[in-house]
């Protein structure tokens, strides 16, 4: 048993060879040592196990670490080409930022900046300022603070006003949102006491009215995120709750999911509410993403009253949920391009892939469509097909967007959950969606054609 062990080198003596020295240079020399001891104990257990010596021990071993190193230093976050047809899709990262917002997050994160710290009177500052004023300006509200993700916002906003009492909130407005996190628990876990009204298709304001009571604390106006109701419904809108809760006494309180900050009937869009239509109707605080139909880094955004943003400010989970520096900096670049509606929906890919004509992705679709056959001649046919693209992230779940794809139809052999692996496992992975046996690529979200083309310029192995 013992004698296998024999032929490995030691490791003092791999540090000296020449490769070595190189990797070194390049990783470090505690993780190559630590690469190399395991590379020699996978070297033993396979001699220990029947398995011949290799010719040149050494290189056999080298190689083999190199190989691991290689591996894990290798990012695991990798780039993807979104081809799944879902423009905001979660899985796949959501919103792109700008330009301006990669530039102004590359640069907090470099340098010292002044995120807490006033410049012209020399004391502390407080890092909401950097969004406060954009938030403030492009929605009318009178203050705004900002927080990780709407979830948290949400979270906040309960803790703050209803800790141990009732927030009314509509039957079936009561959501479960991504990764199984439902309204309800969110609620309990912040503190407050659901008190639901209505059924799960129609609400009407005298249910509101008679479930007010002493243990209420605000009533909440939830956006129904990722479904509709359609056919025998009834909701009580903004205006209405607004005028109730505040004759009693109460906030209203509105969690606009998505949120946008932009009319998208002007880029001839479905119509979404806004920011700014939620506020002008009454709502005292209203909460939204940063990173769904802003186009911005995620974070969960609240604004409204000024007195209520103070309390919220106070709260001691508003620490333990803040944003980090480089959030702030691509948040504040993004806001910045809300000046200009137009300039914002050329700037924010986001805006840009959703208003995207359907005749340009079309017209891109004919063009690699020659190239992608040829490459994929031995296990697929390609078409290209008019398709419907979605907005993705809660936005609009029931509105599509004409579209065009290029369709991978299997041939042969081949079955097309292998054609999809086949596609995942390039250098770039490409990310389509299985419809009727065949893969879909959506080419809306396709902005770097080249690079995706050259993929594709050898057969795909």
């Amino acid at each position: 048993m013992n004698a296998p062990r024999l032929h490995l080198p030691a490791i003092d003596r791999l540090l000296k060879h020449p490769a070595t020295t190189a990797l070194v240079e390049r990783y470090g020399h505690a993780v190559v040592v630590a690469s190399l001891r395991e590379a020699a104990a996978a070297y033993r257990a396979e001699l220990l196990a029947g398995a011949e010596s290799a010719a040149d021990p050494v290189g056999a071993l080298l190689a083999a670490a190199e190989a691991a190193l290689a591996t894990s230093q290798t990012s695991s976050l990798r780039p993807v080409f979104n081809l799944s047809g879902t423009v905001l899709h979660t899985n796949l990262g959501r919103a792109l930022l700008a330009e301006s917002a990669v530039a102004a997050l590359a640069s907090a994160a470099s340098q010292p900046s002044n995120l807490e710290y006033e410049l012209a009177s020399a004391q502390r500052g407080h890092r909401d300022a950097h969004v406060e004023h954009w938030l403030t300006r492009i929605t009318g509200a009178e203050a705004a603070t900002a927080v990780n993700n709407c979830a948290a916002a949400v979270m906040l906003i309960l803790n703050t006003f209803a800790p141990r009492r009732e927030v009314i909130v509509a039957r079936g407005e009561l959501v479960e949102i991504g990764g199984a996190f439902r309204i309800p628990d969110v609620m309990a876990t912040a503190g407050a006491r659901l008190r639901e009204v209505g059924t799960t298709n129609r609400v009407h304001l005298r249910d509101y009215a008679e479930a007010i009571s002493p243990r209420t604390a605000m009533i909440m106006k939830i956006h129904p995120s990722n479904y509709r109701i359609e056919g025998f419904t009834a909701s009580v809108a903004e205006a209405d709750l607004a005028t109730l809760a505040h004759q009693h006494g109460l906030p209203l309180a509105v969690d606009l999911g998505s949120g946008t900050l932009l009319d998208f009937a002007a880029f001839g869009l479905p119509h979404e509410p806004t920011v700014q239509e939620t506020l002008a109707q009454g709502a005292d605080v209203v909460a939204f993403s940063g990173d769904k139909l802003l186009g911005g880094p995620q974070a969960g955004l609240i604004v409204g009253r000024k007195d209520l943003i103070q309390r919220l400010r106070k709260n001691p989970m508003t620490r333990a949920l803040r944003l980090d520096k480089l959030i702030i900096a691509a948040l504040e670049a993004t806001l910045r391009l809300y000046g200009d509606a137009e300039h914002a929906r050329r700037q924010i890919p986001t805006l840009r892939l959703l208003t995207r004509p359907e005749c340009e992705i079309a017209a891109l679709a004919h063009r690699l469509q020659p190239a992608v056959a040829a490459a994929c001649a031995d296990c697929a046919t390609v078409s290209v097909q008019a398709c419907a693209s979605q907005i993705g992230s809660g936005a609009l779940p029931v509105d599509l967007l004409p579209s065009a794809a290029l369709v991978l139809t299997p041939r042969g052999e081949w079955k097309v959950d292998a054609l999809a692996a086949r596609l995942r496992a390039l250098p770039r992975p490409v990310i389509g969606r299985i419809y009727q046996d065949a893969l879909w690529l959506d080419l809306r979200c396709l902005e770097d054609a080249e690079a995706f083309l050259a993929q594709f310029v050898s057969p795909v192995a």
